[in-house]
């Protein structure tokens, strides 16, 4: 494989300034990448961008709830470097702890704005660019491996991460006319700040809840791993790969652990 598997492309990442998106946009840029990352955490954001080079990456507020500032992103980028090549929507919140019988309805509809609109405002913006500049771009959305099985996250997560998955096979059915792929990408529970302080743990604290509940031993998974599935969806090596969901679980999501192990 090529060094520069993204030489002279333009990408765009929305939650960007941290966690998975961060490590996103470094390993984008090492690839020849120019970057646009996408935050609501201005901040963290400029820092990001300024520690890489702003000659390779540039910085822009975006709060993916509101389309308008989703279409402004998009013009910005396309303004600034001329082009559209891929998207990465990656923001995404955990949502309120209640389960079903508390459920917190208010806490719900903000998830779903935020994990689905927001997607969807994403996915629609970046389309609309690429064809208008007839571009055989690629996007990719971040699920989970919520989105492959129930009952290891909340409600709102784990409906909005089902959701991601149909806006990914809904849109790849329609941008395919375009040679435009869409697809996803799964994690299992990563040490993002995030999740460190949805949890209250340290990194480490996750790693070792995450490598206990794991299938695939002798591994810690770490944003990392995350961003390089997602390096793969955005190359040319997955130049006819469409409509997939990329769980990067180490198998958790397809065994059953209800039964007992068995060695042969």
């Amino acid at each position: 494989m090529s060094k520069s598997r993204l030489e002279g492309k333009v990408a765009l990442i929305t939650g960007a300034a941290s966690g998975i998106g961060e490590e996103t946009v470094r390993l984008f840029v090492e690839h020849g990448a120019f970057v646009i990352i996408a935050d609501v955490q201005d901040d963290l954001g400029n820092k990001v961008a300024a520690s890489i080079g702003l000659d390779k990456v540039s910085y822009c507020h975006c709060d993916v709830r509101d389309e308008k500032q989703v279409e402004a992103t998009v013009s910005y980028a396309v303004e600034k470097y001329g082009r559209l090549d891929i998207l990465f929507s990656n923001a995404g919140v955990y949502g309120p702890l209640p389960g079903i019988l508390e459920l917190d309805v208010n806490g719900f509809d903000n998830t779903m704005a935020t994990n689905v609109r927001g997607v969807a405002a994403t996915i629609k913006h970046a389309a609309r660019a690429m064809v208008a500049k007839n571009i055989r771009g690629s996007i990719i959305c971040t699920a989970s491996v919520a989105s492959c099985v129930g009952g290891i996250a909340t409600i709102g997560y784990t409906t909005s991460k089902h959701a991601v998955v149909g806006l990914v096979r809904g849109a790849c059915s329609e941008l395919g006319g375009y040679g435009i792929r869409v697809n996803c990408v799964s994690p299992f529970g990563v040490a993002t700040p995030l999740a460190c302080k949805i949890f209250d743990m340290e990194p480490s604290e996750v790693e070792a809840n995450t490598c206990s509940r794991s299938n695939l031993k002798g591994i810690v998974l770490k944003a990392r791993h995350i961003s390089e599935a997602a390096l793969f969806l955005a190359s040319d090596e997955s130049v006819y790969i469409s409509g997939q969901n990329l769980a990067v679980d180490g198998g958790f999501s397809v065994v059953n652990y209800s039964f007992p192990e068995v060695h042969n």
